[in-house]
Order: structure tokens, then sequence, then C-alpha cells
């Protein structure tokens, strides 16, 4: 279980996270949703232990540092080398992740048409999100952050992964998703927490949406008080 107790983080005196309470229980595949710089990857950063905040988290009663050989953090910015090859970087990761899956990243590799040995600094930026989704999944992890892991990819990837990330779950892991490819996701979360100017302004899950005869969209828009038709105030 992920718990959170006060969290704030700044960025000199700028808030970029406040968040008093904060509860996601195990097994469970959660959206982590809002507008740009509501606060998605700062969150992502702090319960991997990239980032300092204050305040508390704890995974399994632990700190981020200590659960860190159980956490995958699949970034935009990538976790790669670009002088290695993706061979000599899943042997690297296998040497660094006592679970590595050396056999589900080669079958990554084949699945998203990546060569094993070119160089990564080559790679194209859609090829170089494939390889970090690849090595995230094979890291044997119990807890999956994942921040914008469809960026340079084309629909036809991004609905093959997702299928793909839905049949290869154990059922025990714990997936925690940033993105704003909402729609897509929709039908894959259990949860979806709304972030909004730092905040959680929702945490609800997905049946609980539906049973109020909303799609996660509408609520997003609900609960961050977006109005649609705001356009119409303004003359161009």
């Amino acid at each position: 279980m992920i718990s959170l107790t006060d969290l704030t983080k700044y960025y000199g005196s700028t808030r970029a996270l406040r968040i008093p309470s904060l509860t996601i229980e195990d097994s469970r595949i959660v959206g982590l949703l809002g507008e740009n710089g509501a606060g998605k990857t700062t969150l992502l950063k702090a319960l991997t232990g990239v980032t300092a905040y204050g305040g508390q988290i704890r995974i399994d009663g632990c700190t981020p540092r200590e659960k860190y050989a159980e956490m995958a953090f699949i970034t935009e910015e990538g976790s790669w080398f670009g002088f290695m090859t993706p061979a000599a970087f899943g042997d690297f990761l296998a040497d660094f992740f006592p679970h590595f899956l050396s056999a589900r990243y080669k079958t990554l590799l084949e699945f998203f048409e990546l060569p094993e040995h070119t160089p990564i600094r080559t790679f194209s930026k859609g090829q170089q999100a494939k390889l970090e989704v690849a090595a995230g999944f094979s890291k044997g992890a119990k807890y999956i952050f994942m921040d914008e892991p469809f960026l340079g990819k084309d629909i036809f990837t991004r609905r093959d992964f997702l299928k793909l990330m839905a049949s290869s779950l154990h059922g025990e892991e714990t997936i925690l998703l940033s993105t704003h490819q909402v729609e897509e996701i929709e039908r894959f979360l259990d949860e979806a927490i709304i972030l909004h100017r730092g905040e959680v302004v929702s945490q609800q899950g997905l049946d609980e949406i539906h049973a109020q005869g909303l799609s996660l969209v509408e609520r997003m828009q609900q609960a961050t008080g977006y109005d649609p038709e705001r356009y119409q105030k303004f003359t161009f």
C-alpha cells in the first residue's frame, strides 16, 4: 500500500504539491490525471525518491529509497544510456535489478521491433520511448510508475501496448499511470486520481464514476472546474 501524509513540494517559492492525505491500495491500475502543471510528474518523482519533498511517503511501510528495487519508473525522459545497445542495457538492468526478467525484455524488444545491437542514441524518440517501456515492464517490479508512456507512439502502438500491459500483469502489481490519453486508457483503469494545481481534487473508482453517468473526461472537467464554453467569452 502507498500512503502519503502532509506531502508538499516547492520549487523556490512556488508550491507544486500539497496533499494532506492519500492512500493507494495494492494491485490497482490507477490513472494520475490533470492538466499540464497539475503536479503529476512531480508526484511520481516524489514516490520514486527522485526528488526531495516535505511530509511522509510510505510504500509498504518503507520509504521510497528503501523500496527502490521493487519499483519501475517509466518516464518520457528515459533511463537508458545512449552509448549502449538494447542488449547491453538489458545486461546492465539484470545486474542492477534482482528480479529482472530477461526473457520478457527480449520479447518486448521483438514486439516493439527494436534492434538489439544498435546504439540507443541512434533511435528515434518513439523507439527510445518503446525501449523505456520494455525495460520498465521487465524489472519484475511490484510498483510501476509511468509518466506519459505513450509519448512518441502512434495510435496502433498505443493500443497494442495497452493490451500487452493488461495481459502481462500478474495481478499483484500496482500501476500508477500519468497520461493525457484519457479516453484510450479509461477502460483499463480501476481508479482515477485527479490533480488540480498540486492538490488531489478527486479519487474515485471507475465503476463509481460510470455509475454517476459520467465518462472519465467529464469527471475531470467537473473536478477541475473546467468550462468547455469558456472560449465563447473571448473575441479573437
